[in-house]
């Protein structure tokens, strides 16, 4: 493997490693601490981190992610359909669509609703109406995007690992 081929597969590793963690992490403490709160605390918890997240750091990962898979896949390839190769595909498969796809198609327009509603203004009714729109949804489609970013940093482990066939 070349030097930059290298580089670039360290680069997978590390920025899939870190989105399965933070993924992980926010599954089993974020949104077991949040789903504690009364209804007007976790949407203001939750419109609060919905802006957080929107950080350099995380669109450097998040969207240096959904280019590196594919571009790391593409430099392993040496001309034969290997398993490491395979492997290095449905890594790239599970986290284009699986991490990215639903967050762009399922927990985006979530988040956009939650920030339009405006919390200060609404009756405990809507509040309470808002989060049982808003807190099922985003915990199934986090669950379906968190198991599918384990999934592509386990695969790309694994193909990292494996004798080269």
């Amino acid at each position: 493997m070349n030097t930059f081929a290298s580089v670039i597969h360290i680069l997978t590793l590390l920025t899939t490693a870190l989105m399965a963690g933070l993924f992980f992490s926010y599954s089993f403490s974020v949104n077991s601490g949040l789903s504690q709160l009364n209804d007007s605390a976790y949407l203001l918890a939750m419109q609060s981190i919905n802006k957080a997240i929107l950080n350099p750091v995380f669109f450097i990962c998040f969207f240096g992610t959904v280019v590196l898979l594919p571009l790391n896949a593409y430099l392993q390839y040496d001309g034969r359909l290997t398993i490491n190769f395979s492997l290095y595909g449905l890594s790239a498969a599970f986290y284009i669509i699986g991490l990215f796809g639903i967050t762009i198609l399922g927990n985006v327009p979530l988040n956009d609703t939650l920030e339009a509603f405006d919390l200060g203004n609404s009756s405990q009714e809507a509040i309470k109406a808002m989060r049982e729109t808003f807190e099922d949804p985003w915990n199934k489609w986090h669950s379906i995007r968190t198991i599918a970013v384990i999934i592509s940093f386990l695969l790309l482990s694994i193909a990292t690992v494996l004798p080269k066939r």
